[in-house]
């Protein structure tokens, strides 16, 4: 099993010398790969906000407590969220209880129910090409993880697009970062077993 190739940070250690097994097997399973799901899109949206300022792994180790915080990403029920429901999820220890990362799944639940055809069709569609192909993922092809930029036009324009129709915690960088999770973007090292 040594010989198997894994992008640098996949697996990255924790405190000490033990390997995160939670980002391995994100790494090899999930990143990278295309999402079709509306409430993966969702909550892949939702946790990739929730990083920012943060690393990944505590994220990922905080999922399933998002997961039955958020009402198993109920789009539905998120968007009524009121302020009663926020306090509560201010005070949940299994979750980032950060006010602004917290309003902005709600607000980001309402931007969704707005998209007259789903997240799936909204974010697929910038890849669409030729129109008609249900969008192809972009698929680079790094040798060094430094080689590979935190933005990119296209994290630019949908950035900028999801502003415009309300979504929060969007920035571009964020954005890039999620369309790597969602497989619109292929970023695994050109050497990676798991691309």
């Amino acid at each position: 099993m040594s010989d198997i190739r894994r992008c640098p940070w996949a697996g990255a250690s924790l405190a000490g010398d033990t390997t995160d097994t939670l980002m391995r097997d994100y790494h090899d399973t999930q990143w990278g790969k295309p999402c079709h799901g509306e409430r993966e899109l969702f909550e892949m949206l939702i946790l990739e906000g929730a990083q920012a300022g943060l690393s990944w792994s505590c994220i990922l180790h905080k999922r399933e407590n998002y997961r039955a915080a958020f009402d198993n990403w109920d789009v539905e029920k998120i968007a009524s969220y009121d302020e009663n429901k926020i306090a509560e999820l201010l005070q949940n220890p299994g979750i980032v209880r950060n006010r602004l990362k917290v309003g902005a799944a709600v607000t980001n639940a309402q931007a969704v129910l707005q998209l007259p055809n789903g997240l799936d069709k909204f974010l697929w569609d910038y890849v669409d090409t030729p129109p008609g192909t249900g969008g192809k993922p972009i698929i680079n092809r790094w040798e060094r993880q430094e080689e590979m930029s935190a933005t990119s036009p296209l994290s630019d324009e949908i950035s900028k697009d999801m502003k415009k129709l309300g979504f929060k915690f969007v920035g571009s960088t964020i954005v890039y970062s999620y369309l790597q999770s969602v497989g619109i973007i292929n970023d695994h090292m050109a050497w990676c077993d798991f691309r």
